[in-house]
């Protein structure tokens, strides 16, 4: 039986800003928050890029990291008793461009205790078919959240949610930049200047019937407010989570 998505808060950490498992040493208070979305798991360990890089840009820096995680496995033997004795719900954050191995991952999850949901997340321009036959093969108890990218909420949304998806969020974009060395580096974008494009998405979302999680560039309580003003079903942070204490968003 398929469990239902529901967010007691409507506040929830972005996947890759507070670690794989809720940790008081983040320094980051979770008393306002719904849930706790984990990094990204893969099925298979992944190390860091060679090069990690964050380059600066007006409103907002770009980052790779090449999505380091233990792998899946690895992860679940790690983190699901700290998952299980947390104070509120987790979402797993999975890297889904294997429908084969996302459905191997998901039905595991069936069968964790206080996992919320599965928010599955994807490579870029992977095409709409390999996304559509993720929630074929993936759709069962855990609820399904699919991060897509800016052009993809609107255009396949509305099938992934028609198809038994619980509901779709924004992926970070992204985007290129040239580092203080000359080099061309391509990775997530975030900061305070992507949310007025956010917002926009989530409007449309609302008004095309999309059950939306809003993110990207949400830094304060009222960046968050005007988010679920609205429609969104919940909000997001990210960046803002890794700044000091005084500009932390509250409930």
């Amino acid at each position: 039986m398929k469990r239902d998505l529901y967010f007691s808060k409507p506040l929830i950490n972005a996947a890759g800003s507070l670690g794989f498992a809720p940790d008081p040493r983040h320094g980051v208070s979770l008393d306002s928050f719904g849930a706790f979305v984990t990094n990204p798991l893969s099925l298979r360990p992944r190390l860091p890029t060679p090069h990690p890089s964050v380059v600066e840009f007006p409103g907002g820096f770009l980052m790779h990291t090449g999505l380091p995680n233990p792998g899946f496995h690895a992860a679940l033997k790690k983190y699901s008793a700290k998952w299980n004795r947390a104070g509120l719900p987790i979402i797993i954050h999975l890297m889904a461009d294997r429908p084969e191995e996302s459905q191997r991952m998901v039905r595991e999850l069936e069968h964790v205790e206080n996992v919320m949901a599965a928010q599955l997340g994807f490579a870029p321009l992977l095409s709409d078919d390999i996304i559509l036959m993720n929630l074929k093969m993936c759709l069962g108890e855990v609820p399904l959240i699919f991060a897509l990218p800016h052009e993809q909420v609107l255009t396949l949304g509305h099938q992934l949610i028609a198809g038994g998806a619980s509901a779709i969020s924004i992926a970070s974009p992204r985007g290129a930049l040239h580092d203080k060395a000359g080099n061309l580096v391509t990775g997530r974008m975030y900061g305070q200047s992507l949310f007025p494009r956010s917002l926009d998405i989530v409007r449309s979302a609302v008004m095309s019937g999309i059950p939306i999680i809003g993110s990207g560039g949400v830094w304060s309580q009222v960046d968050a407010e005007s988010i679920l003003k609205a429609g969104a079903i919940a909000v997001e942070t990210d960046a803002q989570l890794w700044v000091p204490k005084e500009a932390e968003i509250s409930s």
